[in-house]
């Protein structure tokens, strides 16, 4: 049976809900305390959570991030904002889905069980050393921030991640964009790791992928405090 967190505030809508999940056969567990709540969720190990985003102590966002830092997911926005700037912002941050209240009982449903099978069974976050990856979204996390890469950027953090301290050869890196060792241009293969490395820039990480000349690339090593 999936476990379902429910972190609504208010009261009308947080019983509705569990009903409705409840009649649909999942564990439906409300949040009714807000403090240190993703710590709390955490503990619970929830296969989703339906997230508002106007609660009291924290914003859903706020919770969100935290949330895909630690690698809980899905989570599906569930609120009565419904300016496109609020979607963008929360699928930015992490969120798998995102729905505007009031929504129809049998969308609702369709978009848990779609997420719950897209989750079955995939791995959570990659350890980078001085950042987390999310494998499935592609998601970047340091610390408190967060931000979304491209397909091919991703790919390659993923690998490199994936090898920690290990060289990825150029041939490795080709297969995992295209799917064949071979080069499919001299310069391809070069120009994505320069797109990935001016996004890594955001978060001060641009310096974190070591060329190793003749052999490929590799995550630097981190000097131990």
């Amino acid at each position: 049976m999936a476990r379902i967190i429910i972190v609504e505030d208010d009261s009308w809508m947080r019983e509705e809900l569990i009903d409705i999940l409840q009649k649909e056969g999942l564990e439906a567990i409300a949040m009714t305390d807000f403090h240190d709540i993703a710590l709390q969720i955490a503990a619970l190990a929830p296969d989703l959570v339906l997230l508002d985003i106007n609660l009291p102590e924290q914003s859903g966002f706020d919770i969100c991030k935290s949330l895909k830092a630690t690698g809980i997911g899905p989570i599906l926005m569930l609120t009565s904002r419904d300016k496109l700037q609020d979607e963008l912002h929360g699928l930015h941050l992490g969120a798998d889905d995102y729905l505007t209240k009031p929504c129809n009982r049998d969308r609702l449903l369709a978009r848990i069980q779609n997420l719950l099978r897209r989750f079955a069974g995939q791995p959570g976050l990659i350890d980078g050393g001085s950042f987390s990856l999310d494998p499935n979204t592609f998601t970047l996390y340091k610390g408190s921030q967060s931000l979304v890469l491209s397909a091919n950027e991703g790919k390659i953090l993923l690998a490199l991640a994936q090898n920690r301290a290990e060289v990825v050869s150029k041939a490795a890196l080709c297969e995992c964009l295209w799917g064949t060792d071979q080069y499919i241009d001299e310069n391809a293969l070069q120009v994505n790791l320069t797109r990935l490395r001016k996004t890594l820039r955001q978060l001060n990480l641009e310096n974190h992928i070591e060329t190793i000349r003749g052999q490929g690339y590799r995550l630097r090593r981190q000097r131990k405090p």
